[in-house]
């Protein structure tokens, strides 16, 4: 999971560089098309088994989430630090947390509904709505966290019915046809500077992915996910690196709010578990 973030918060500063210079649609193929490549090289000729779904509807619904959702995250990132926006898209594990229940038919106890709302107080100290501080961009980051919990809902209701394998593929095919569509009507010629990069982008959005299933198969998700509150430092690391840039007080804040009602989450679903 550590790698995992690492990587996640790595192909993050890679799209707010290219962001500068590229379209969103090309960078969101770029991310998409480097993935399909790696799962086709590491799959070889079991690809075509790893697409037979037992519910290709709702894998094409899910994949369709996770792309809009990374779609709205990496264009809310053109315009806000990496910090803000990891900050913001914590709250995710809240959001599923909160989705579970009429979604999926799981039952949240009292003290999780108080870290649900705790949780959404963190998100808006972060934003501080009507004070005119925030970008607006923010809101999308908190649009793609919620969007995306809507997606890990349905990887979980996938879980019943198809090997972890087909749902992992299925997630670069969707997204790299629905961009190919799109991306010949944005596309500006890179240089190799800008190839590497979009390589580099794909190549670290797959291998996040991958070590993140490799986490959940390892441990259960209440030892693993945790972990996952550490692209705070990293985004925090990266942003000053590579671009300057600092989280303000109330980012900081909020963030930690936003952390403490996730961890006190996974703590009480590890009890009752």
């Amino acid at each position: 999971m550590l790698l995992a973030t690492l990587l996640w918060v790595g192909s993050d500063t890679l799209v707010k560089y290219l962001s500068a210079t590229y379209s969103m649609p090309q960078i969101l193929w770029a991310r998409y098309a480097f993935h399909v490549v790696l799962v086709a090289l590491f799959l070889g000729r079991r690809l075509p088994g790893a697409m037979r779904s037992r519910r290709p509807g709702m894998q094409l619904a899910r994949s369709a989430l996770t792309l809009v959702s990374t779609g709205m995250f990496f264009y809310a990132l053109r315009f806000i630090p990496i910090a803000d926006a990891n900050a913001v898209f914590i709250v995710n594990p809240i959001f599923v947390t909160a989705l579970a229940v009429p979604l999926l038919g799981e039952a949240v106890g009292w003290r999780r509904w108080l870290s649900v709302a705790a949780g959404l107080i963190g998100a808006l100290i972060i934003i501080r709505p009507g004070t005119g501080v925030m970008h607006w961009a923010i809101f999308l980051a908190l649009a793609a966290a919620s969007i995306n919990a809507v997606y890990q809902i349905a990887t979980r209701f996938l879980s019943r019915f198809d090997r972890a394998v087909i749902t992992v593929v299925y997630t670069p095919l969707v997204g790299f046809a629905a961009t190919s569509a799109a991306v010949p009507f944005f596309w500006h010629q890179p240089d190799l500077q800008g190839w590497l990069m979009m390589g580099a982008l794909g190549a670290s959005s797959g291998a996040a992915h991958s070590a993140l299933v490799k986490a959940y198969e390892a441990a259960p998700a209440a030892a693993v996910t945790p972990f996952g509150y550490t692209s705070l430092v990293w985004a925090v690391l990266f942003g000053f690196v590579v671009f300057g840039d600092l989280p303000d007080r109330w980012t900081v804040i909020g963030a930690a709010v936003i952390t403490l009602s996730g961890l006190y989450i996974f703590r009480r679903e590890r009890t009752r578990g």
